[in-house]
């Protein structure tokens, strides 16, 4: 299984950055190959991406949400992949996103990209965008503020 880790420092305050990467919706704009996502309810989105020329649909499930802290997902289906994204104030109007993302890669197409590095590039290039994105804007599109808990988060 591949795994990367990659951070951007962004120009905007924390609930502003939070609440922007809750609008699941969006990611379009600014995400290389992600073509639609769909939310479904407050803990699953449907996704359907392309990469080298290859499409894909997938469910996945928000595993933890707290605001302004972390969001944190499994995919439901192939292609296997979990994630993390934190985020930390660094001052009043800057903040801190690091992507931690987890790939198993199916097939050929997903195997030459993760052995060529080309999925950290491309986790870089997605939160640089998201980095203009929000500060072209100078502001969110919308929030979602609830909780989810890790299922075993009282065992």
């Amino acid at each position: 299984m591949g795994n990367t880790t990659e951070s951007v420092d962004v120009e905007a305050p924390i609930t502003a950055v939070y609440n922007q990467w809750t609008q699941f919706e969006s990611f379009p704009q600014f995400m290389e190959g992600v073509d639609e996502i769909r939310q479904l309810d407050a803990t699953h989105t449907h996704w359907v991406t392309s990469i080298a020329g290859v499409t894909r649909e997938f469910d996945a499930t928000i595993t933890e949400q707290h605001p302004e802290e972390r969001v944190a997902w499994t995919s439901d289906s192939e292609p296997r992949h979990a994630g993390v994204i934190t985020f930390h104030r660094l001052d009043d109007t800057k903040t801190r996103v690091t992507a931690q993302m987890d790939l198993e890669p199916e097939g050929i197409a997903e195997n030459v990209a993760d052995k060529t590095g080309l999925i950290s590039h491309r986790v870089k290039g997605d939160l640089r965008r998201f980095k203009e994105f929000i500060e072209k804007r100078g502001h969110e599109t919308g929030g979602w503020r609830g909780d989810v808990d890790r299922p075993d988060a009282g065992r």
